[in-house]
């Protein structure tokens, strides 16, 4: 998998994970709404840390700076 992920987009969804969990775990977000912001959160993580997002290779995104990795 080439990556298609640059350093800013990868740290705002780890932001955006912390804060789903957050929002999950004090009980703010609960039900159906909880769970699925819990399984975004942990989808975020994931792509963040393999540098990949399938959805960005579907329409063509890329946000890494460098295009030779």
């Amino acid at each position: 998998m080439k990556k298609n992920m640059g350093s800013p987009d990868r740290i705002i969804r780890i932001a955006a994970a912390i804060v789903f969990a957050v929002l999950y775990f004090t009980g703010t977000v609960t039900g159906t709404w909880g769970i699925v912001l819990l399984v975004l959160g942990g989808i975020f993580i994931l792509t963040s840390f393999v540098g990949f997002c399938p959805l960005y290779k579907i329409v063509g995104m890329n946000t890494c700076s460098n295009t030779n990795q």
